[in-house]
């Protein structure tokens, strides 16, 4: 669908058909992107198919943007393209990991470090190794936490920093849900008192020959070397250059994306990102946590925002706020694309639309209008199903995620939103 002016606004956007050409997965993923486990992923064949659809659109491709990189999907599929990249994400454990996918590891140096890692381990007692973090102590046996103390140190002390300690924190990371207490595949942080934990060194055992294998077939699908910039920044702060992008491809959180960083809790507190886990929603959009000094007036927000925002209003006015902040950041994040874009390149976004407290969010349309304000010309818009997530797609009578399949279902499609600058 063609999105000329605000006429075309006032259709209902779940009523578009699903687009195939944005549904149907036909690439083979490379390893890399299962390196680690994240939430709410961003398909590879999306990146791939984007960067189809430029080149048929007669956009030459050269550097392309992520905001909201995550766990490095865009990078590494930019990197197996012959890409440059340039991306940034406030979550420090996707950065790791986005920057660990997107470089390629000489075998002879991750087996010296190996070696040298096992070998510290075994000779490092598991007295002393005590952790003070509370909540660490409510998520870990005694046993799992000493040894994964043991383990994190030997990395620390046998890997130099920079790339290759990346590489063994990362697989470190990777583990820690196995090895602790947590509710495995639970959409949200809780105790399984039932688990079988998992042992930690055979963990990180099966977790590194995971990681060298996906590194082995990097390599041999490489044909191109090209700069590749990741930075753990919140982007709204970020000072990047105008006109450097010749496709810019995102996709912005939620509205409740505070959910997301307490999932990553156990590696942001093992790696020392925070001291405490809820630090880490500062600073993202729609947070609860990010709107004490912010100020609105609804007269600012456009047509569409300004109907939802009556309707949380008269439903949940304790909430409006926050709702107000995303809209916000939203706004500036298609401004900030525009303004980085390259003439007659382009911007693809992909978004989904929310419920929050009975009401309907329509991000898809917000961003539209937005998008028609800035300036932005030749809008599309399609609509995807979602294919397997990890979250659950139900929510209860109340808004909160469940398990019940006879629930409403809800994220079960999603939009691709394509723009040229003019």
């Amino acid at each position: 669908m063609l999105v000329k002016n605000a006429e075309d606004l006032k259709l209902n956007l779940e009523d578009l058909p699903v687009s195939s050409f944005w549904t149907e997965n036909t690439q083979k993923q490379l390893k890399m992107h299962r390196i680690h486990w994240y939430p709410a992923k961003f398909p590879p064949y999306l990146v791939c198919k984007a960067f189809d659809y430029a080149k048929y659109k007669k956009v030459r491709v050269h550097n392309v943007v992520d905001f909201f990189c995550g766990c490095g999907t865009t990078p590494l599929e930019s990197l197996k393209n012959g890409y440059e990249f340039w991306g940034c994400d406030i979550n420090p454990v996707a950065t790791l990991i986005a920057k660990v996918k997107s470089h390629k590891y000489s075998k002879t140096k991750l087996d010296i470090y190996y070696n040298l890692i096992i070998e510290n381990y075994n000779n490092l007692q598991n007295e002393n190794m005590k952790i003070s973090n509370e909540r660490l102590q409510y998520w870990f046996p005694e046993k799992q936490s000493k040894e994964l103390k043991k383990l994190l140190l030997s990395i620390q002390k046998q890997v130099p920093k920079g790339f290759y300690r990346d590489f063994f924190l990362c697989a470190f990371s990777n583990i820690l849900r196995g090895c602790s207490r947590w509710l495995t595949k639970s959409i949200k942080p809780q105790v399984d008192p039932n688990k079988e934990i998992k042992d930690v060194i055979i963990s990180f055992k099966s977790q590194y020959r995971i990681m060298y294998n996906a590194n082995l077939e990097l390599i041999e699908n490489l044909k191109y070397n090209k700069k590749i910039e990741i930075y753990n920044k919140n982007y709204l702060n970020v000072n990047i250059k105008d006109n450097i992008a010749d496709v810019v491809i995102t996709s912005p959180p939620y509205v409740t994306s505070y959910e997301y960083a307490d999932l990553h809790q156990l590696s942001t507190l093992w790696l020392g990102f925070v001291e405490d886990y809820r630090d880490l929603r500062k600073g993202t959009i729609g947070s609860l946590y990010n709107t004490s000094s912010y100020q609105y007036k609804v007269d600012d927000f456009n047509n569409t925002a300004q109907e939802i925002l009556a309707n949380v209003a008269e439903k949940s006015p304790n909430k409006v706020k926050s709702i107000a902040k995303y809209f916000s950041d939203i706004e500036h994040t298609v401004n900030k694309t525009y303004s980085i874009l390259k003439n007659n390149s382009l911007a693809f976004f992909v978004i989904g639309n929310t419920q929050y407290k009975g009401v309907h969010i329509d991000n898809a349309k917000y961003m539209l209008e937005c998008m028609l304000n800035q300036g932005f010309s030749d809008i599309e818009i399609h609509k995807r199903e979602i294919g397997n997530k990890i979250l659950t797609r139900y929510r209860d009578s109340k808004g909160k995620f469940t398990k019940d399949t006879s629930a409403r279902k809800v994220y079960n499609t999603e939009f691709i939103i394509i723009a040229r600058k003019k």
